[in-house]
């Protein structure tokens, strides 16, 4: 059947309306259903223990001095430190039993006989499975006695600092403040076991799985996660009879007129959007060396390579895990969001031939205003975790703490301000095909899809340190997760097809019916697909039905987006003398690496029960990584490699040194994913289904030999990828000095495909 364009984005427009109202009624939920801070948790005479202050400072203390990137709350950060809801309700189980041991039996709980201690474990499940009705939260004699237990240990572990968990001196700065936090962490544990009013399953679902605290499995992750398996093949065959019926152009290289990169004129505005590329490529570099570090760190939790001292200082102390990682992070981000800026303004030149004044100085302007917020921004991770900015200014102008979005509010407003700059500057450069298209053409695309991410950002702003943990996850996988299934994916469709057009590969129109479709997809199933990571963080249960049935869906347009690839990339091999192998290369394994880590590895981890026990461990680093580096990664460097191509002398391209760093990175992270990543994160799960998701998470499991081993066993696959950047980097160094002159009177006679595009109806 022939479906017209207005037709895809009436769809489009609905199922945007249907995504808001949705997720509306769900940020509502979120208020209404979530977890209560009580204004007092007393002991069993009724003696004050923590208030409800004290648990919202111990929540300032987790953000500010990076907890998150060190450990997770509630399955969610870091997984070098422990789980602390995990932990603090395995600690007060442990001690809750020792306590009614040494009551009943005088003497320590591991002396007892196997029928004592299943005596006393039976009571601590009856004391812990409890319904919340209201009120101020009442003690009993043994939770007493396991929260001031747990207090001393948290100032000792994160106040006094432990090396052998890697764990920096006052990484909380006082002894009150480590007990804040205790108070806060141990408040999520109570969340975590007792059941909702008129309930019968805890805040999170019984997650995490700890059985000796009554946590399990609830039978509706069992039924969803099979429910959601049928989902995924109705949906699949759906699919497939979906894309094969809407008649969209087969690729083909017949007619092709692909122009040559000598063909093409490059304008001031494009020779400014490429300065985007050595500045991306410096946070690039900087971002792999710390991820070498990182992954170090599991093996020598206090040094590197046996260096304990730097220059008299400790290197533990000097550059703490928590804030190696937050730099990680943010710089990976910043990276590929930097060059897809770079890339988004290369790109209009080509297809309209227009060079508005003073371009190029914008373009600058931005580029300089975007490395002053990156650099403020890092500063303030280390100024804020280490202690050195008071009052509000260590969320405002340092550190957040809060994983992806970390930098402080000052620096976010920083960045959403760039993304705006970006789209303005998109708009002048787009205008001549903006004016002639419909609201639904290709270039209209593109600014939708950056407009989406900027859209999406602002949720970061709907919370302060003050704002229930619960409700702060709610709003900030609205940023982190609809980035990535949302508005990244539809920036790569658009960003993919607008390339094509450039390419001469597709035709504006098949193009613009294509992307359309493909947004659709992801639209359809990315946006509520955000809802798998409210299963167990305190939200209402009826995300377990909706999550895992729009999470599954969401394997389907990656596969759409690979097969449209995979047909480009053949029509492409058939025409023989294609001029641009190497930029399709990177657009392939984008693609594929979409697939796997978004799609396979994506719907393996989000299944209900699957999620249940494996949430927060390393198959989601597995996950995170071929997804974030192998779908977003990789495209943005093929769109380096296609600025590049055109930006150089024709006689002086040298596509070799790409080429390395291109399997370099591909067989690097291919080693690292499944040869280390994925084992350790399989053992995980088998400890987490025998023994308990504390366990999985703790240092005894990191320290057993085989997954030293393991941890070893990724050096190869880092040492390729960190090999392949510098290949990269220094790439770009030499061909600095073969780049071609700009034009200095632009027209559209001198863009190759500029014409083609806009009389193309």
């Amino acid at each position: 059947m022939e479906v017209q364009r207005k037709t895809i984005a009436k769809f489009i427009a609905a199922a945007f309306v249907i995504n808001l109202v949705v997720m509306g009624a769900g940020a509502w939920f979120a208020y209404q259903e979530a977890p209560p801070i009580p204004d007092e948790i007393t002991g069993p005479e009724g003696q004050t223990v923590v208030t409800d202050e004290q648990i919202r400072d111990g929540k300032k203390a987790f953000q500010r001095d990076g907890l998150m990137n060190h450990g997770s709350i509630l399955g969610n950060g870091a997984y070098y430190g422990p789980d602390y809801t995990a932990d603090t309700l395995d600690l007060k189980t442990e001690h809750m039993r020792q306590y009614y041991a040494r009551e009943r039996y005088d003497a320590d709980y591991g002396a007892l006989g196997s029928g004592e201690r299943a005596a006393i474990d039976e009571v601590v499940k009856q004391d812990l499975d409890d319904q919340y009705d209201g009120g101020d939260i009442q003690y009993t004699a043994a939770e007493l006695y396991a929260h001031e237990q747990v207090r001393e240990e948290y100032v000792e572990r994160y106040h006094e600092g432990s090396h052998e968990r890697g764990v920096p001196v006052e990484m909380i700065d006082s002894e009150a403040d480590a007990r804040k936090f205790a108070d806060f962490a141990l408040w999520t544990a109570w969340f975590s076991h007792t059941d909702r009013p008129d309930g019968d399953h805890s805040y999170t679902n019984e997650w995490p799985y700890a059985p000796g605290a009554g946590n399990d499995a609830t039978a509706a992750a069992m039924t969803w996660s099979v429910i959601a398996m049928i989902l995924l093949v109705g949906a699949a065959g759906f699919g497939i009879w979906l894309y094969r019926s809407i008649e969209l152009p087969e690729p083909s290289a017949d007619g092709l007129s692909v122009p040559e990169p000598a063909d093409v004129e490059i304008f001031p505005s494009q020779r400014a959007a490429l300065r985007f590329i050595p500045v991306a490529a410096g946070l690039f570099l900087s971002q792999v060396l710390l991820g070498g570090l990182l992954a170090h760190f599991y093996i020598e939790r206090a040094g590197f390579f046996g260096i304990e001292e730097l220059f008299g200082v400790h290197i533990l102390q000097l550059l703490p895990f928590a804030i190696a990682k937050t730099w990680h992070i943010d710089l990976g981000i910043l990276w590929i969001a930097a060059t897809w800026l770079g890339a988004g303004l290369f790109l209009p030149p080509l297809l309209t031939g227009h060079e508005p004044k003073r371009q190029s100085t914008y373009i600058d302007g931005l580029l300089g205003a975007i490395v002053v917020v990156t650099v403020g921004g890092l500063a303030g991770i280390w100024l804020g975790s280490k202690g050195y900015l008071d009052g509000q200014l260590w969320w405002l102008v340092g550190n957040e703490g809060l994983e992806y979005l970390e930098v402080g509010k000052l620096w976010q407003v920083g960045l959403l301000a760039g993304f705006g700059t970006w789209a303005l500057l998109s708009i002048r450069g787009l205008k001549p095909l903006l004016d002639e298209e419909p609201v639904f053409g290709l270039g209209h695309m593109i600014l939708y899809a950056g407009g989406s991410i900027a859209l999406l950002f602002t949720a970061g702003f709907l919370f302060t340190p003050d704002t229930n943990i619960a409700v702060t996850e709610f709003w900030r996988w609205w940023v982190v997760h609809m980035w990535v299934e949302g508005a990244f994916e539809f920036f790569i469709v658009a960003i993919v097809g607008l390339t094509l057009v450039s390419m001469n590969l597709l035709s504006r129109r098949s193009a613009e019916k294509a992307v359309m479709l493909q947004a659709l997809l992801v639209m359809s199933t990315g946006v509520i697909g955000v809802s798998h990571h409210y299963w167990w963080v305190g939200m209402p249960d009826m995300w377990i039905p909706i999550g895992s049935a729009f999470s599954t869906l969401e394997l389907i347009p990656l596969v759409f987006i690979l097969y449209e690839a995979l047909g480009q990339y053949r029509a492409m091999s058939e025409s023989g003398g294609f001029p641009y192998k190497l930029p399709f290369m990177f657009i392939i394994a984008s693609g594929v690496w979409n697939f796997v880590g978004a799609g396979v590895l994506g719907f393996f981890i989000n299944l209900p029960l699957i999620n249940y026990y494996e949430h927060g461990t390393y198959l989601t680093v597995g996950h995170a990584h071929a997804a974030m580096f192998g779908a977003f990664g990789f495209l943005a460097l093929g769109m380096v490699s296609y600025m590049l191509q055109l930006s150089i002398q024709p006689s002086r391209w040298d596509g070799s040194w790409l080429r390395a760093a291109f399997w370099c990175w591909n067989v690097g992270l291919a080693l690292m994913v499944f040869v280390s990543v994925l084992p350790v994160g399989f053992l995980q799960l088998e400890v987490v289904f025998t023994q308990s998701y504390d366990a999985a998470r703790s240092l005894a499991f990191y320290n057993q030999p085989i997954i030293q081993t393991l941890f070893w066993a990724r050096l190869p696959g880092d040492t390729l990828i960190i090999l392949g950047t510098v290949i990269y980097a220094a790439d770009l160094v030499r061909k600095r000095f073969v780049l071609r002159q700009s034009a200095d009177d632009p027209s559209v006679d001198d863009v190759a495909v500029a014409d083609g595009v806009l009389n193309d109806d």
